[in-house]
């Protein structure tokens, strides 16, 4: 019997995460899914037990994450000198936001190519 596996020829693939098809890919995929999500909830079952479950919330949970950097990003400029800060590091803090916006951006991409993966399998191994 042959496995269906779904093949992601991108740049956006975790390298953390084991090609799917391959032994323990599922497993790889929720290890680093659950270093995307708050620690309260990586210990939730049902998030462990079905994969798709917990992608859902990492790509929900990095989403947030994105609008919390584009908003400290956007008010920088001018809420930080209020604070007194010196100009330098008020750049230094702009550049910050600006790469953690990117990351994250790469991150829900990531997320995003993984989530593909394990719905292509679990609807393979539902029809089993």
């Amino acid at each position: 019997m042959a496995l269906t596996t779904y093949s992601p020829i991108s740049s956006d693939w975790p390298c953390q995460v084991k090609m799917p098809g391959s032994y323990d890919w599922e497993r790889s995929a929720v290890k680093w899914l659950r270093e995307l999500v708050p620690a309260r909830y990586a210990g939730y079952p049902a998030l462990i037990r079905h994969p798709v479950l917990l992608a859902r919330h990492a790509r929900i949970q990095v989403q947030h994450e994105m609008r919390v950097a584009r908003t400290a990003l956007q008010t920088a400029r001018v809420e930080l000198p209020a604070l007194g800060l010196p100009e330098a590091v008020i750049e230094h803090t702009i550049r910050l936001y600006a790469a953690e916006v990117m990351q994250l951006q790469h991150i829900a991409r990531s997320v995003r190519a993984v989530s593909m993966a394990l719905l292509q399998s679990s609807a393979a191994g539902a029809g089993h």
